[in-house]
Formats: structure tokens, sequence, C-alpha cells
């Protein structure tokens, strides 16, 4: 017979207390949250009749994923920063702010202070020579009339060929394959990069131990991410999936969306001043206007800092 006692007054009292209700000191609104996690904790361990050696697996489980920093990994692997996604994109609509450049995740491998360019940056170090694909990335910065917003600020950064980032992979250097490019007067922004490799999680790694259970893979097409910023408008972050990849459609983290595939063109002219094969890809933005000051920020996510 399956028992019950977290509907009780007494339970209910109980987790109101534990929660801090019962004083006048702490933050409000995390009384709140945190009642509600202890209350839909507590219908949860009943309702699926967890076991206490489940229970504490799982709290060694929060243990390692905190350990190895992978939190924000797992939350892209089981689709909860997508469904933020869609959840801003209904209250967008609600609202009637519709149109512009799809957004999308921001993973977990962003790091602040990239350097800053003028309408054009080389972002590789030039270790990968020979082993990568040159990349032209170039593309223009609208507001939804379809006007060039010149001094838009394009912070991007992605992946190098193993599918590794810097910071988080020491083998590179600072800042490697990470930049903030202000446009021109047209609203330009051009790189020359690398193509990048898609990343699967560490086949060792607690994401990875959970997506096995699941019985879910954990790899990533190849992509760029952005953070698309200009004074007036709404602050964008997404990023763009590399077409002919095939988890391009099967990406692990749910970041592929209809609007955000860029169609790399592979050429060996030498228009582009270097020798044999090299790509192209071309891809605008398009911002709404900001409603009010705050929509021209980036969330205040915690991120990555590269300090020295």
């Amino acid at each position: 017979m399956t028992v019950k006692i977290s509907q009780t007054a007494d339970i209910q009292t109980f987790f109101k207390n534990a929660a801090g209700l019962g004083n006048d000191e702490g933050n409000p609104r995390l009384k709140q949250i945190v009642l509600r996690v202890l209350q839909d904790t507590a219908r949860l361990i009943e309702d699926l009749e967890i076991s206490e050696d489940e229970f504490w697996y799982a709290v060694d489980y929060l243990n390692r994923l905190g350990g190895r920093g992978e939190a924000g990994l797992l939350v892209a692997g089981l689709g909860i920063e997508h469904f933020l996604d869609l959840l801003q994109d209904a209250k967008d609509e609600h609202a009637g702010r519709i149109g512009g450049t799809p957004r999308t995740i921001e993973g977990p491998l962003y790091v602040a202070g990239a350097p800053l360019a003028e309408g054009q940056v080389r972002m590789d170090d030039g270790t990968e020579e020979g082993v990568a694909t040159v990349m032209f990335l170039e593309g223009q910065v609208f507001d939804l009339q379809g006007r060039p917003l010149p001094g838009a600020t394009v912070d991007l950064w992605h992946a190098n060929t193993r599918g590794t980032y810097s910071f988080f992979d020491q083998s590179q250097s600072e800042y490697n394959l990470r930049r903030h490019i202000v446009t021109d007067a047209e609203g330009r922004y051009r790189a020359r990069s690398i193509v990048p490799s898609g990343y699967g999680c560490d086949p060792q790694g607690p994401t990875q131990e959970c997506l096995d259970l699941l019985g879910r893979h954990g790899q990533r097409p190849a992509h760029v991410h952005f953070f698309i910023s200009a004074p007036g408008h709404r602050h964008l972050t997404t990023q763009i999936n590399l077409s002919g990849d095939r988890y391009l459609w099967d990406d692990f983290a749910y970041a592929t969306r209809d609007g955000l595939v860029g169609e790399v063109v592979f050429r060996e002219d030498g228009a582009q001043g270097v020798p044999g094969r090299y790509a192209e890809l071309q891809f605008d933005f398009r911002l709404q206007e900001a409603t009010d000051e705050d929509a021209q920020l980036r969330s205040s996510r915690p991120r990555a800092l590269q300090v020295g």
C-alpha cells in the first residue's frame, strides 16, 4: 500500500518552516521557490515511490555534476534551456513582439572579455593550419525594416576542429576562436576563422551518464554562437548550426531551429587569397526594437571570465 503524507497539515507546516516562511529575515522570493521545490520533491518521492537508494544516488549525482561543472550542460541536454526559449517566444507572441532572427540557447561555454575588432577580424591563432579548413564568415545586422545597424556588436565564439573551446581546453591560446566585432557603416561584420567541429559530452562525465540511462546520445552539430546587440534594440542570443552536419536536426541540446541553419559553401578558386579548399558562410541578423533599457542587455547569467 502506498503511504502519502506530504499533503498533511503537519508536513506542509514543516516545509514552510524549512523554507524560512516562519521568520521575517532572508529573501521572500527565494522562500517561495524553496517551498515549492520541497513540496514538489516530496510529491515526486511519494508518487513514483522513490526508494532511499534512488534518492541518495540522485544526491551523489548532483554532487558529481557540480564537481565537474556540468550543470549547465545537463540543463541544455534535458531541454530545459530550450524550454526557456520556447516560453519567451510564447510571451513575445502574446505581447505582439514578432519578427527578427530566432533566439536559441547560449550553452555553457561563453567566456567574457574577448578582443574587440572593428568590421573584420581573424579569430583563430593559426595553430590548426594544415588541419582545419579556413572559413570566411560574414553578414549584416539589420533592424526589422531592413535598415543596416552600424555600430552593432557581434560577439561570437565556436569550437576548434576537435570540438573543444578555448579557456575550457587549456591547450588552446587565450580567446582562440572568440571575438567581438563592431559592425561597419553598412552593419557588416567579417571574420576569418576555421570550420568548427561539433562536440560530444565527455563519455565519462555525469551528463553523458544521465543521457545513457535515457537512451540518448550527447552529440551536437557544428555551430557558431552569437550575442548580437545594438543601441535601441533587443539583445539577441542565438547560434548558427552548420548545414550538412549529421546531427543538425538531432542535436542533444535542441538548439537547431528553423531560420538558424547556415549554408556552408566550399570553394577552391583562390578568390579569398588562401591556397586550396576553403569555406564561406554568410548569415544576416535582424533585431527587434527594445521596449525598455533592460531588453538591450543580455541576461545576468554567471559566465566564465578569462583572468591573466
